[in-house]
């Protein structure tokens, strides 16, 4: 199972990233909506990663407790969280400005994310 997360971490990794970069049809939403579904399944498939025995309904519960914080935290503009908000990375992982329709993908990337880990656990058991 491990090799199989791995695998899916290989290939979500990039496509989060190039999503932030995109600029074909519908840009707009694949830099700021679709990158949030697939934020939510790396952090699905890493702990799982990184913790096998995991239940992913409890993985994918606080997956979307802590990213809909840190939307939430997007309200608070002290200078610390600012200065780390300028960097690529600090954009990536704690975001820039708070949307509320950004809860609809958190939400959707965490169902995606339990259905992929719950797939991944019954073919375990099913070899």
């Amino acid at each position: 199972m491990r090799k199989t997360i791995l695998l899916l971490l290989l290939v979500i990794t990039p496509l989060g990233f190039y999503s932030k970069f995109y600029a074909g049809p519908g840009a707009y939403w694949v830099n700021n909506s679709l990158g949030g579904v697939l934020y939510e399944i790396f952090w699905c498939c890493a702990i799982l990663f990184l913790v096998p025995k995991a239940k992913p309904l409890i993985i994918a519960a606080w997956v979307l407790a802590l990213t809909c914080f840190l939307e939430t935290l997007q309200l608070w503009h002290p200078p610390f969280l600012q200065a780390i908000r300028k960097t690529f990375i600090g954009q990536t992982l704690i975001g820039t400005s708070f949307v509320w329709t950004d809860f609809i993908y958190y939400v959707t990337g965490c169902c995606i994310g339990y259905i992929s880990m719950r797939i991944m656990q019954w073919k375990k058991t099913a070899v």
